[in-house]
């Protein structure tokens, strides 16, 4: 799928464009594109304009969403399938998603685009064949590719969140220059698709799974010894698991994790919020 390429609006930053207008200035600065880069807005009286092209101002806009021009009006970033998926804004300029309402990023200290970089440093990706098993945003990929990997292969099972990639200006484009090819991107279940991954294939993993209840397939033995057989020996794991509650949820799932992968030949040690893992 295209990216789009058009202006992305939150009520903040409409505000301060109505703002603008009103205050009788004819050209205004700002990013249009999460804070990726700020470009010149002409104002005008009934619409404003930016590289090139008109836009009407917008109406009523809610707190806590991104808003899109889908050609007739500026809609929100968000799909209904089952579930409600949304691409929500944050302080920091680059997204997160929600899916029925839980947030899939952490946010609350620093941009997920900085904690994807932080983790994607574990691996070391550089001059590296990385397996990305679960692709999301496509945090994880974009830091490869500015950390210098040499080829990357990226699965996301969910087609809505392959969706909001495409209007999110943080997320990769396979297709684009910068991307140089490196970047493979896969509409498939990596519990799946794995199996068709020769051993010792990949250089490194990322794995970045929904919460166990959701996707407990991708938390089992049988998986975990695929990620093996598909991994050089010496090979770098990191495993995302958050920080659950021991209290409340009664399980220890890091630990739990770091066994799991020990029994399917990994070194392991707890890091950030998550395992490090390295293939024996």
């Amino acid at each position: 799928m295209s990216h789009y390429a058009g202006p992305l609006l939150t009520l903040p930053l409409a505000q301060a464009l109505l703002g603008a207008r009103d205050s009788g200035v004819a050209e205004w600065t700002a990013s249009m594109d999460l804070g990726r880069a700020e470009a010149p807005v002409t104002l005008r009286t009934d619409t404003w304009q930016w590289q090139g092209q008109a836009y009407p101002y917008p109406g009523k806009l809610k707190d806590r969403t991104i808003y899109f021009w889908d050609g007739e009006d500026f809609s929100s970033v968000s799909q209904f399938s089952g579930s409600l998926i949304k691409l929500v804004p944050t302080p920091w300029g680059a997204p997160t998603f929600e899916i029925d309402g839980i947030k899939m990023l952490p946010t609350s200290k620093e941009s997920p685009f900085e904690d994807a970089r932080r983790k994607v440093a574990l691996v070391e990706p550089r001059g590296k064949v990385v397996l990305d098993t679960c692709g999301g945003l496509g945090y994880f990929a974009a830091c490869c590719l500015e950390g210098g990997v040499a080829r990357i292969l990226s699965f996301e099972k969910n087609e809505d969140v392959l969706w909001l990639r495409t209007l999110n200006p943080w997320s990769p484009d396979p297709d684009a220059a910068s991307s140089e090819g490196r970047l493979s991107l896969t509409h498939g279940d990596v519990s799946q698709a794995i199996t068709a991954i020769p051993d010792a294939s990949v250089d490194a993993l990322l794995h970045d799974p929904p919460r166990f209840g959701i996707a407990g397939e991708l938390y089992s033995q049988v998986f975990y010894n695929e990620l093996a057989r598909t991994l050089r020996r010496g090979g770098r794991l990191f495993h995302y698991t958050g920080s659950p509650n021991k209290l409340t949820s009664g399980r220890d799932v890091p630990r739990e994790v770091a066994k799991r992968l020990e029994k399917a030949g990994f070194k392991t040690e707890l890091a950030l919020d998550g395992v490090l893992a390295v293939r024996r």
